[in-house]
């Protein structure tokens, strides 16, 4: 069966070229945006679902609205796969984004300018993990701890003693930007010493976590929240997951608190994603995940390249470019003519601006989903390797986007999807 969007075509052909151009170039591109995936067609034809239509403020048997009682079903599925697929005592399926959802943790468990502690943004956590540019920096009184100088990893002697100094009412754990494993067991034991919440952020690595390749936050954690793309590979959503105590003041904070009716069409496509990480093959697709990394870590450090915290552990590889004379901006700007795409990233201790940073971001779970092993993973390195040590040779960057062009013809992604009509 071929989906196609002639009748988009028909309505609107301007868009429906746009969609066409953009199916192509995700075709022809590798995709080493860390916190990007494919989803499966499932999850698609979920979020192109009839339920984009129905309003249903509220929670399954108590919506504000009638005619909900399909709608209820399939929320209540959603939560239930999350709460088994996580072994978590409560799931809100609501919350539309990981911003989104720790907005609502914070309003659930703080009062505005309250402590909390979590990782610096430029050491690798996020906005909403109180950056000055964020609700989160603004509304609430952050102190950060930042990674071992000597290691570029997680000091947690060192983290322990700040909590112990500031007294933390909430301390944050989870990164967009770190490629080593969190000991969340070690968070909750200084989150005990010092009686402050812990929440874990888990969105880069949730599912590896589902298939075993992480720890688990949710024994440890108060609470969790999560993306559900990423490495979850569902639509890009949210989700939250807490102890069955903070389960109504998270609720709360979803609706009313930050948001209205909840878009299920988006929860219809988590609900098909959970189910999907549940499956045997996801535990396969993400161990293949952490290999591909490893593979791309080890491939690019033979090259010359520095890596932060010498490797990874899991989807990431974060590179510092200092010692190719290059910056983050220059290697992602000049990688894209190769279609090959990446983004630049600010590194530890980073003396540039998050505008031009020393560094790129690599993930691949994407390239996974395509299918890429041991072989088409040095490719790649090769490729990146070829570019950045000749950003002004436009025949050589020629040559490369060829070559990735090929390889991914031979990894195809969404052959059933037909953007250009029949």
């Amino acid at each position: 069966m071929v989906v196609n969007i002639d009748n988009l075509k028909r309505q609107d052909p301007k868009l429906a070229i746009l969609l066409g151009k953009e199916l192509e170039k995700q075709k022809n591109t590798v995709n080493l945006i860390a916190s990007e995936n494919y989803t499966s067609l499932p999850v698609l034809e979920a979020t192109a679902s009839v339920l984009t239509n129905k309003y249903s403020e509220g929670y399954p048997r108590a919506r504000y609205y009638e005619g909900n009682e399909y709608i209820d079903e399939i929320e209540q599925l959603a939560i239930d796969r999350a709460k088994k697929l996580f072994g978590a005592d409560h799931a809100n399926v609501q919350a539309l984004s990981g911003s989104p959802a720790n907005m609502a943790v914070y309003m659930a468990l703080l009062n505005l300018g309250d402590k909390t502690m979590a990782m610096n943004l430029d050491q690798g956590g996020h906005l909403t993990h109180g950056s000055k540019v964020s609700f989160s920096g603004k509304w609430y009184n952050f102190v950060h701890y930042s990674l071992s100088k000597e290691t570029e990893m997680l000091d947690m002697d060192e983290i322990r003693k700040l909590a112990i100094k500031e007294k933390p009412k909430l301390i944050v754990c989870g990164a967009s930007a770190y490629p080593r494993k969190i000991d969340f067991k070690a968070f909750r034991d200084i989150a005990n010493e010092v009686g402050a919440y812990l929440v874990a952020d888990i969105a880069h690595i949730a599912g590896l976590i589902a298939a075993e390749e992480h720890i688990n936050s949710v024994p440890y954690a108060d609470i969790t929240t999560s993306t559900t793309q990423k490495t979850l590979r569902g639509p890009r959503s949210g989700l939250i997951l807490c102890k069955e105590e903070y389960a109504k003041k998270v609720d709360s904070a979803v609706f009313p608190g930050i948001s209205g009716g909840p878009h299920e069409h988006i929860i219809a496509a988590k609900a098909v994603a959970f189910k999907e990480a549940m499956q045997p093959e996801f535990k396969d697709y993400q161990r293949q995940v952490v290999e591909n990394a490893k593979v791309l870590a080890q491939n690019l450090k033979d090259k010359g390249f520095r890596l932060i915290s010498g490797g990874t552990d899991t989807h990431l590889v974060l590179v510092d470019l200092t010692n190719k004379g290059i910056t983050g901006k220059q290697a992602s700007e000049a990688l894209i003519r190769a279609n090959i795409i990446v983004n630049m990233n600010m590194i530890p201790f980073d003396k540039r601006t998050p505008r031009d940073p020393s560094g790129i971001r690599l993930g691949t779970p994407a390239l996974t989903t395509r299918g890429f092993k041991d072989e088409e993973i040095a490719a790649v390195a090769e490729g990146i390797d070829i570019v950045l040590s000749n950003m002004n040779n436009n025949k050589k960057i020629e040559k490369v986007k060829e070559d990735i062009i090929d390889l991914c013809k031979k990894f195809p992604i969404y052959p059933e999807l037909n953007y250009e009509g029949r």
